[in-house]
């Protein structure tokens, strides 16, 4: 019996895989196994970055929020652990963007903790 290779299922794979190169330069959107090499490392890159990109942002809003805190007399520090003693519970990423956008309420904010 001959042996059997499955013709369409592996031209559908490589297909697909030469479809993901697209946009990619020379050889690594045409040659398939430099771009199979190259999507791969791509995948791992997107992996890697989708979790680097969370520790990012909480960097960013930490930065935000101790700016914010040192120009009401505090630190990001204190802020946080005055929030904590009364229970004010609001995610970093909220307090950064009210720092931001809403100076006024920010300083509200701070004023409430240090009291």
């Amino acid at each position: 019996m001959p042996r059997s290779k499955n013709k369409v299922a592996s031209r559908a794979r490589r297909k697909n895989m030469l479809m993901h190169a697209k946009g990619y330069w020379g050889a690594r959107s045409k040659v398939w196994t430099i771009a199979k090499h190259h999507i791969e490392k791509g995948w791992q890159y997107a992996y890697r970055d989708r979790k680097a990109k969370k520790r990012t942002f909480r960097s960013l809003w930490i930065t935000r929020i101790n700016a914010a805190a040192r120009m009401h007399d505090t630190t990001y520090s204190r802020l946080m652990h005055a929030m904590a003693q009364k229970n004010i519970t609001i995610d970093r990423k909220m307090l950064a963007d009210i720092a931001m956008h809403e100076p006024a309420a920010f300083a509200k904010l701070v004023e409430t903790v240090k009291s």
